[in-house]
């Protein structure tokens, strides 16, 4: 059982690059709990999204909290950056080099949320050395890379493991990639609490808060399978 509240952090890798900032304001306003930034740099993985300039644009545009997922090898020259761009937690991924303890460690020295990405291939077990210095585990369960990809189910088996793994801490799991009503009940099933959506919300017309309110209403209805 996730030791955290269940929160919906929208991905504006998937708004509109054009409204940006009016995008950012209305997941707000539709109930985003936190906004997820999608970092991507053409290397770790095959497309190139932004830097800590459109973080540091969008700060004062929300109180919420600003969710920097870092896909990006090697992190650690631009973990300051993000951090004085105004994120809350950056996120590193386990894959993207042999030193990830100290990333996590520099960004718990700059006083922000520390979190490590796991990519779908990569076992649950990667995470378990980390524990001590993490508040937040990212399952991907899409590659990474591109947004509007399908659900990979074998995530949930992962987000189960990690749950096994964090029981009794103070973390919280975050599922990434292919994110609907449905596919939130499944890994609300299996332990996650953050649920990062991108395609489900921004696509299909101006209706953010209803989409975004039937993703929480999902994994609040699977929240009553935890044992």
């Amino acid at each position: 059982m996730p030791n955290a509240p269940l929160r919906i952090a929208p991905s504006i890798l998937a708004a509109d690059f054009a409204r940006l900032g009016e995008e950012t304001r209305a997941a707000d306003a539709a109930g985003g709990d936190w906004i997820h930034l999608d970092v991507m740099d053409g290397h770790f993985v095959p497309n190139i999204s932004f830097g800590p300039e459109v973080v540091r644009a969008l700060r004062p545009l929300t109180a919420k909290v600003l969710d920097v997922h870092l896909m990006i090898a090697p992190a650690d020259p631009y973990l300051e950056a993000f951090a004085r761009a105004g994120a809350d937690v950056i996120t590193v991924h386990a894959e993207a080099g042999p030193h990830v303890h100290r990333s996590l460690q520099a960004i718990r020295g700059l006083g922000k949320r520390a979190g490590v990405a796991i990519n779908p291939g990569t076992p649950a077990a990667a995470v378990e050395p980390l524990l001590d210095l993490v508040d937040l585990v990212l399952v991907m369960s899409v590659n990474p890379g591109f947004g509007g990809q399908s659900f990979i189910p074998s995530a949930c088996e992962t987000i189960r493991r990690i749950a096994a793994l964090t029981a009794g801490r103070e973390v919280d799991i975050e599922v990434d990639g292919g994110i609907t009503p449905q596919t939130a009940r499944l890994a609300a099933q299996a332990g996650a609490n953050v649920f990062v959506a991108g395609s489900s919300v921004f696509a299909g017309g101006a209706d953010y808060g209803g989409r975004i309110a039937a993703i929480r209403r999902a994994a609040e209805e699977a929240i009553g399978t935890w044992a």
